[in-house]
């Protein structure tokens, strides 16, 4: 199978889809923060029962409540309750409107879980530590790559990591109706931020034992080749990890589906970014750096 550089494609498709998720945040679609970064309340609760997600909406509908119910538990008998906008003062008050009513018909209802409550600072501390998270980690990868390897290798890398990243994000933008952004996604995206950067440097390692083996070749052709020859590794660790978290997706309770969701998102993104356009990022940024190099030698010879 031969191997060529779609960098260019597979950048432009990447740009569409960041650029369609910035448009649908500008008029108001953006990513559906979950409480943990927007603020509100969760209650979850036992209704002894099999219990059905509209009865539950329509009790809170009636008290006025806008909420998301996810209906949990083996026998389906538990309710979570993600409450937005609500102030700490009125948590009691809502938690005892919410049982009175219920119980009218539950009448085995019973709190399972602890109310928890954000306050709408906390949810941007959240925001803030996470943004300085990737961005740290990102800059010990630079450091640690370039070391390693070469200055343009850790370049490539890093801007690898910051396109996964970003198309997380997207992802997020396109498929709020499917899922809200929690403190999990935090750690989904410094697993796919590790995940990445280990299929990257796998791949540069081939690439510079291939470069020092043909120091004539090209430096497209030298990633062609490397990464042709780290396809079926990447191929099945790729799909090994994905069917555990397909699995994990499909069969979890909404908070790990709310931590598997970004993680599927990401392998895709980071296996794409590894293989497709990081080793010919390095060599772009490699063939501009021999041509300043001729550039100052004909300097100096005229």
């Amino acid at each position: 199978m031969t191997i060529k550089n779609r960098s260019k494609i597979c950048l432009i498709v990447s740009c569409c889809i960041m650029i369609l998720a910035l448009l649908l945040s500008i008029f108001g679609l953006g990513i559906n923060l979950g409480i943990d970064f927007a603020g509100g309340m969760s209650m979850q609760y036992n209704m002894g029962q099999t219990v059905t997600q509209t009865d539950v909406e329509a009790v809170l509908k009636d008290m006025g409540i806008d909420a998301n119910v996810t209906v949990q538990g083996e026998n389906k008998d538990e309710v979570n309750i993600r409450i937005k906008d609500i102030g700490l003062e009125d948590t009691q008050t809502v938690q005892k409107t919410f049982v009175e009513k219920i119980a009218e018909k539950y009448p085995n209802v019973s709190q399972s879980g602890d109310v928890n409550y954000v306050g709408p600072v906390a949810g941007r501390t959240l925001v803030s530590n996470a943004i300085w998270s990737v961005v740290i980690a990102s800059a010990l990868m630079l450091v640690y790559i370039a070391i390693r390897f070469d200055l343009n290798s850790g370049i490539a890398a890093v801007l690898g990591l910051v396109h996964d990243v970003l198309i997380m994000l997207s992802f997020m933008v396109l498929l709020r109706s499917f899922i809200q952004m929690n403190s999990t996604f935090i750690a989904a995206m410094l697993t796919i931020v590790g995940y990445s950067i280990n299929n990257t440097i796998v791949i540069f390692d081939r690439i510079r034992e291939n470069a020092k083996k043909n120091p004539s070749l090209a430096k497209e052709e030298v990633v062609n080749r490397s990464v042709k020859e780290c396809l079926g590794r990447t191929v099945n660790t790729t799909l090994t990890t994905l069917i555990t978290m397909v699995c994990l997706y499909i069969l979890g309770v909404a908070s790990i589906k709310e931590f598997a969701l970004p993680i599927i998102i990401g392998i895709l993104s980071g296996v794409y970014s590894a293989n497709m356009i990081n080793g010919y990022v390095w060599a772009f940024l490699e063939e501009k750096r021999a041509a300043r190099k001729s550039a100052k030698k004909a300097v100096k010879a005229a």
